[in-house]
C-alpha cells in the first residue's frame, strides 16, 4: 500500500507542478515556495496515514493550485497584486554606493552581501556599478567596465502601464519628466507594457507590439 501511494504521489506531483509552470528552484516565489512546502507535508502525511483517503490529500493540493494559478494570473494583470505578493527587487548598490537604508529594510547584511559577491567572483566593492537583491533572494550584480565608466544598465520606469516611483527617484527624475518624454513619442503609459531607462534613454515597449 505504502509503495502505491508513493507511486501514485510521485506522477500526481510531477503533473502537478508541470501545470504549475517551469521554475527552477532558485527562482521560486515566497508565494510558489509555501505552496511547495504545504505539498510536499500533505503527501508525507498521506503516505503516512495509510487509513485516511487519498482524496484527503488530492483536493487540498488540487486547491492549492488553483490558488497559486489564480495568484500568477492576477499578478500578470494587475501590478500592485504583484508587487504585495512578490515584493519588489531593492538595489543595494547605486552607482558604487551601498544603499544601507534598503539593507536594514530587506533584513540585508553586509555579510550577506560581500557572501554573495565573492560568489560571484567579485573581490572589490569599488567593482560593482550596481547591485539589485531580487525578489527570490538572488543578487543581480553589474560591475564598472574596465574604463570604470557607466554601464548601460536599464531601469524599469514603466511595468504595464504602471509607472515605477522608485526608479524615477533613483535616477533622479521625476513623473513631469517621464510625461515629456512621453509626448514626445506619442505614446500614453496607458498604452506601454514595458518601458526602460538606458544610456540617458527612455525604450518604450507598446502592448500592440508584443506576440501573442
Amino acid at each position: 500500500m505504502v509503495i502505491v501511494r508513493t507511486l501514485f504521489f510521485y506522477l500526481f506531483i510531477l503533473i502537478i507542478f508541470r501545470i504549475m509552470g517551469k521554475r527552477e528552484i532558485g527562482q521560486l516565489s515566497i508565494q510558489d515556495l509555501v505552496v511547495s512546502i504545504l505539498i510536499a507535508e500533505l503527501v508525507a502525511i498521506s503516505i503516512e496515514n495509510l487509513e485516511d483517503s487519498m482524496w484527503l490529500t488530492v483536493i487540498p493540493i488540487c486547491i492549492l493550485v488553483v490558488l497559486e494559478l489564480v495568484a500568477a494570473f492576477t499578478s500578470l494583470k494587475i501590478n500592485r497584486f504583484r508587487n504585495v505578493m512578490e515584493g519588489k527587487p531593492a538595489l543595494i548598490i547605486n552607482r558604487g554606493v551601498i544603499n544601507y537604508k534598503e539593507m536594514v529594510k530587506q533584513r540585508y547584511t553586509l555579510d550577506d552581501l560581500l557572501t554573495e559577491l565573492r560568489s560571484q567572483k567579485i573581490k572589490n566593492l569599488k567593482d560593482v556599478e550596481y547591485a539589485i537583491l531580487e525578489n527570490n533572494g538572488s543578487l543581480s550584480v553589474f560591475k564598472y567596465n574596465f574604463l570604470g565608466i557607466d554601464s548601460a544598465c536599464p531601469f524599469p520606469l514603466i511595468l504595464d502601464g504602471i509607472v515605477q516611483k522608485d526608479t524615477l527617484e533613483y535616477i533622479g527624475k521625476d513623473e513631469v519628466w517621464l510625461s515629456d518624454i512621453l509626448s514626445k513619442q506619442d505614446v500614453s503609459k496607458n498604452e506601454i507594457f514595458y518601458a526602460f531607462y538606458k544610456s540617458k534613454k527612455v525604450y518604450v515597449i507598446r502592448r500592440n507590439e508584443l506576440v501573442y
